[in-house]
């Protein structure tokens, strides 16, 4: 066993080791839980949406929920898809409505290498108006 005195400074360099791990493990729980939250808004507005095209047959009322549901999100009408356009063509068969959102994620640090992401919601239900 050495001397204490040439143990000095031995625990800041264990730390200066470990702390890019424990930076890296931190970053990408935080990145991880924001993605898992932007999808899950994704997937509730989505929903939204599909119940207003379900019940309306208006697509553009589907888009409007749509956008107002997805809270702190910055959607665009190109980013909303919404299949079909009109809900009852057939009236002895209606079919069903479904709304898609595509959302591009980009991660918040740059320090973790993860490429821009597409994040989609997605919301089916059948029409019933």
């Amino acid at each position: 066993m050495l001397p204490p005195s040439r143990e000095r400074g031995a625990t800041a360099v264990e730390f200066a080791i470990l702390l890019p791990v424990l930076l890296l493990l931190v970053l990408g729980i935080m990145e991880f839980g924001r993605a898992f939250h932007v999808q899950t808004t994704l997937s509730n507005a989505a929903r939204d949406g599909v119940r207003v095209m379900a019940l309306q047959d208006n697509a553009t009322a589907a888009r409007s929920t749509a956008k107002a549901s997805a809270h702190g999100l910055p959607l665009t009408d190109a980013m909303i898809s919404v299949t079909p356009t009109t809900c009852f063509s057939d009236a002895a068969a209606p079919g069903m409505a479904s709304v898609t959102i595509s959302y591009p994620f980009s991660p918040v640090s740059g320090f973790l290498p993860i490429d821009d992401l597409t994040l989609t919601g997605k919301g089916t239900m059948r029409c019933f108006g």
